[in-house]
């Protein structure tokens, strides 16, 4: 599988890095942080009409009709400027859900308004169990009449005091992946509450949410009743490679910022970056950030072509970005030295984006498991003599 970058995509990255700098500098990214919406409405409106909110959504739709690969170029240069702001739940968590799992109805009604920039949409999974699996979801929906009625809570959901549309997966009927709908749920009606979570890494904003008795119609289901497990997988699963393409943005931007620091800061008259034990922690980073691109990179294109081992790519690239990025932070701070962990420098920033982005979906030990569970329950390839 060819999975170098082309012209075009370059072009795309290059652009997309133009943009940041001008537009997601440290200071705006501090500034956000203080704000409780954690983004500007004005930046916004310029990444959509760069076609950033339907980059991957039909043309028809008012998208690009690009592919996963194209999304990871623009962001793994966000999580270079640890961009904050609903782009990842919108485009990833919601605008793709819409997309693969909706009815041609749902899909006029959202994807039009998501791609010009006027509907922001986020998936609440998680409950209290911390589970990612299909037994983490208990909140149940009850059948009333033509609809359901939902009540439970969903935790650490991204940017959901933002959108205008959740994205709720429910267990209908049975256990495990059996019985999961998933339903699409106006936050601003009645029983829905929403609460701003004060967590470590305030450059991403999550939220609770309560339902109580939110009653909801037929057509507010996702794909087919009861079937939702398989479309929240694939769901995951590109937002898992969409996030760890944010982890290498990242990552390469503190690799960049211990090297530089290493040449400036001198200890005992001579640039720290002179001693071998300084040089050896920056080729280990460089060595845990080129892997986890590859891995990244090759997940995406698995996944954009379809491929029969998308799954085990995603997770595959999950669990080592994880242990990568967290990784690479750790060592930029080792590097830095106490400078790195006060509020004024911005290394403590990419460390608590990398703790986050850990947990999210699942740490590198889920991930493995999933892996390990993959590998060993497949049926053996009756090929090999």
């Amino acid at each position: 599988m060819d999975i170098g970058f082309t012209e075009e995509q370059e072009m795309l990255r290059e652009s997309a890095r133009q943009f940041l700098e001008s537009e997601c500098s440290m200071s705006y990214v501090r500034k956000m942080m203080e704000n409780h919406t954690g983004y500007s409405e004005a930046q916004w409106k310029k990444m959509a009409d760069l076609g950033w909110m339907g980059l991957i959504l039909p043309e028809q739709y008012g998208g690009s009709g690009l592919s996963m690969v194209d999304l990871i170029v623009v962001l793994e240069e966000m999580g270079s400027v640890l961009m904050p702001g609903p782009f990842f739940a919108t485009v990833l968590l919601g605008a793709l859900a819409i997309d693969l799992g909706g009815s041609a109805a749902q899909k006029q009604r959202y994807l039009p308004a998501i791609a010009a920039g006027n509907l922001k949409v986020t998936l609440a999974q998680l409950e209290k169990s911390g589970r990612w699996d299909a037994d983490g979801i208990e909140l149940p929906a009850t059948k009333h009449g033509a609809g359901y009625v939902l009540s439970g809570s969903k935790l650490f959901v991204h940017d959901a005091h933002n959108v205008g549309l959740l994205i709720v997966p429910a267990r209908t009927t049975g256990s495990g992946a059996t019985g999961i709908t998933l339903f699409l749920v106006d936050p601003h009606q009645p029983g829905v509450q929403i609460t701003l979570l004060n967590t470590m890494d305030q450059t991403r904003k999550l939220c609770a949410v309560s339902l109580t008795s939110v009653e909801v119609g037929g057509d507010a289901v996702l794909d087919m009743p009861d079937h939702g497990w398989q479309l929240l997988e694939r769901i995951v699963d590109c937002a898992k490679v969409g996030l760890c393409a944010e982890m290498c943005g990242g990552a390469q931007k503190v690799l960049e910022m211990s090297v530089e620091y290493a040449k400036a800061r001198e200890q005992f008259g001579r640039p720290i970056g002179s001693f071998q034990a300084i040089q050896h922690k920056c080729a280990n980073m460089l060595m845990q950030t080129e892997s986890a691109k590859s891995a990244t990179y090759y997940a995406a294109a698995a996944l954009a072509n379809a491929a029969q081992d998308a799954h085990l790519a995603a997770c595959m690239a999950k669990a080592y970005c994880s242990d990568a990025y967290r990784f690479v932070t750790a060592e930029g701070i080792q590097i830095h030295g106490g400078i790195g962990v006060t509020w004024e420098h911005d290394m403590h920033l990419y460390f608590k984006r990398a703790k986050g982005s850990e947990v999210t979906f699942g740490d590198a030990t889920w991930n493995r498991e999933l892996v390990a569970q993959i590998v060993l329950d497949q049926p053996p390839d009756s090929s090999i003599p």
